[in-house]
């Protein structure tokens, strides 16, 4: 089921860079914007907050996606006889 899971959010590696970018852009605009309200324009804080959590969000659905690509490729990789002796161990 995990493993499904990954393949999913993995499976378009470019759009989510750009999901990455978008959000890490946001993110930077947001941040430019707090800092210019905190000295000018008070007003201006609240429009950086309110960009920040789509900011926050397209980063992290972004970077989960990236995230999910190179771990399914590693699952890709594993050998069946390494999975099922990583299941066989005691605990």
């Amino acid at each position: 089921m995990l493993k499904a899971i990954f393949y999913k959010l993995g499976q378009h590696p470019k759009l989510s860079l750009r999901r990455f970018f978008i959000g890490l852009g946001l993110f930077a605009l947001s941040c430019i914007a707090i800092a210019y309200g905190y000295y000018e324009q008070a007003w201006v804080q609240l429009i950086g907050l309110g960009l920040l959590i789509p900011a926050l969000f397209f980063a992290a659905w972004g970077y989960l996606g990236i995230f999910a690509n190179r771990f399914s490729q590693v699952i890709a990789t594993m050998h069946p006889d390494q999975i099922s002796s990583y299941n066989d161990k005691p605990k």
